[in-house]
């Protein structure tokens, strides 16, 4: 299988200390399996950060991530939110046990909709519904852990 990864700067080595906290399956380095989803990740790294749209592509055989610890989430849904809300909110330590995660893009500006879930001014379906990708059901692959980065060869 090719995934694909969209920066604002050529990636080499992999190094998961450079990943951000935060994000919707923790910090990992993440991966799409479309080149123009890719594109539009670095395009938008670009406008935030500066530098130049990369897309780099990795090969990794999909029967070698069967053999590590593996979350999937094939639709949105309850639990999928959850794991989201706890991996990017601030305030907790959470870190989950998974080499790999693979599931739906969140919205980018989850943020809001965190507080208002917090704060109890929505309901968990509410903001289930309030964190979907607005363009539509996307899929994302994290690789959380150097075991699972060890997969991924640079083509």
């Amino acid at each position: 299988m090719i995934l694909y990864h969209g920066s604002n700067v050529p990636i080499g080595t992999i190094d998961l200390s450079l990943s951000k906290p935060n994000k919707d399956f923790g910090r990992a380095f993440y991966l799409s399996d479309t080149n123009a989803q890719a594109m539009e990740m670095a395009q938008a790294k670009c406008i935030q950060f500066g530098g130049t749209p990369c897309v780099t592509a990795f090969e990794v055989d999909e029967t070698q991530m069967t053999q590590l610890n593996r979350k999937i989430f094939n639709e949105y849904c309850g639990e999928w939110a959850r794991f989201v809300y706890d991996n990017r909110d601030e305030r907790q330590d959470f870190t989950h046990p998974y080499d790999i995660v693979f599931g739906p893009i969140a919205d980018d500006y989850i943020g809001k909709q965190m507080r208002k879930f917090r704060f109890q001014n929505i309901s968990f379906e509410q903001f289930l519904e309030e964190i979907k990708y607005p363009q539509g059901i996307t899929f994302q692959y994290a690789f959380c852990t150097p075991e699972a980065v060890k997969l991924l060869h640079k083509i």
